[in-house]
């Protein structure tokens, strides 16, 4: 290898992009006849299924993978040149979304699916990814590592629907579910800030617990519950008036459940609150420089339990989602691994509310393909889609797409 070429994280990723598309167009060209078309229904905001299409979208379907294909291809080559800003991770996120955009029209060819359809449900199964997510980034914008979420999402889904049965009333599930959340949380707060054990120690043990305990309550509480007859249903959608009723946005982004609207008002809150408040720069500035911070009078200490205290209610809201808005159901480890999956939405966004949607809108399409062509004659085993998700992560935690700069202090105990 010539000294003027070096095979850096930039080029590894373009390189993959290159590989990626090429062989998504050689498989699918091989795959299917060339007078193939993969139809793309946009239908009316609560439409039924006898009801027509707002409108219908032809597309050829190995031309439309050869434009993609060719696409992908220069802006990989533009990401080789180097210059200018670098844009490594928003190609790496365009990649994961052209090659799910590329398995669903190969999954549908010579038939039509609901396009607004699959983008609801994108943003349906992104809410507890997105929420564990801001978890992470209010821990870590504090400086205190939280590898719990698993857990805290866990115990937040277990404690949630043993009050909605005892209560039979599913939002005061809900409301347990965050406070449970924040409760345990605290067991992280205390180990991390004043005993200063290894704060990965403390989530990996506080994770463990969860699944031990949760389960205990599951043989123990839930089953003679529901076995003694007591039952509930889960949060009801709320659509919007007026908003709902929008074509194409109306129902992506304004007729969901309880669970999910909290996600899309917290996320700009988030980000207004971090970068546009006192609050939000005192947080920043103990995860960046404690000392400095606590020299200017800011209670470093407090503030730390206090956001770590918020982390916990907003990944306990996420555990919310698995069993009172998804389902109303608990199962052991349900959560099933997206406390992770959040984690690595968080890394991807480098710590920033958008940012960490954008990762998890990446990870729930996935999902959300996957569940889109059940019904479809396709040739790729189900097994490499429900996958997707979990290599997506290891790519991201393994820093192939980008090593943001995590907060300066993150994971050292503060002495004052």
């Amino acid at each position: 290898m010539s000294e003027g070429f070096r095979l850096d994280r930039r080029r590894i990723v373009a390189l993959a992009g290159i590989v990626v598309a090429l062989a998504l167009f050689g498989i699918v060209s091989s795959q299917v006849p060339g007078d193939q078309i993969s139809t793309l229904r946009i239908t009316y905001a609560n439409a039924r299924p006898v009801d027509p299409p707002l409108a219908d979208i032809p597309l050829p379907t190995v031309a439309t993978v050869g434009v993609v294909a060719l696409l992908l291809i220069a802006g990989a080559l533009y990401i080789m040149r180097g210059t200018g800003r670098d844009l490594t991770s928003i190609y790496a996120g365009v990649l994961i979304f052209a090659t799910i955009f590329v398995i669903l029209i190969w999954a549908i060819s010579g038939s039509r699916t609901d396009i607004v359809d699959m983008l609801a449900r994108m943003v349906r199964l992104a809410t507890p990814i997105a929420l564990g997510a801001l978890a992470g980034i209010l821990c870590e914008r504090s400086g205190i590592i939280n590898i719990a979420i698993e857990g805290l999402m866990l115990t937040g889904a277990c404690v949630g629907f043993i009050a909605a049965l005892l209560s039979g009333n599913s939002w005061i599930g809900m409301l347990i579910a965050i406070l449970g959340g924040g409760t345990i949380v605290m067991v992280h707060a205390i180990l991390s800030i004043r005993f200063k054990i290894d704060q990965i120690i403390s989530g990996t043990v506080i994770n463990i617990l969860a699944v031990g305990v949760t389960g205990y309550l599951r043989a123990n509480v839930i089953l003679p519950l529901t076995s003694a007859g007591a039952t509930g249903s889960t949060l009801a959608a709320i659509p919007i008036p007026l908003l709902s009723s929008i074509p194409v946005l109306g129902p992506i982004f304004f007729n969901h459940r309880p669970v999910t609207y909290l996600m899309l008002i917290l996320i700009p809150l988030m980000h207004l609150l971090l970068f546009r408040t006192a609050w939000g720069l005192r947080t920043r500035a103990i995860g960046e420089h404690p000392r400095a911070a606590d020299t200017m009078g800011i209670n470093v200490i407090g503030l730390r339990y206090l956001n770590v205290f918020f982390a916990g209610m907003m990944a306990g809201l996420a555990g919310a989602w698995f069993s009172l808005e998804a389902s109303f159901n608990f199962d052991d480890v349900m959560t099933n691994g997206r406390g992770f999956i959040a984690l690595a939405a968080m890394i991807f966004g480098k710590w920033t509310p958008f940012g960490a949607l954008g990762g998890a809108l990446i990870f729930s399409s996935a999902d959300a393909l996957q569940i889109k062509i059940q019904g479809f004659d396709f040739a790729l085993p189900p097994q490499f889609l429900q996958m997707l998700p979990y290599v997506i992560t290891i790519i991201v935690l393994a820093g192939i797409i980008g090593r943001p700069r995590p907060p300066a202090a993150i994971g050292k105990p503060y002495e004052k």
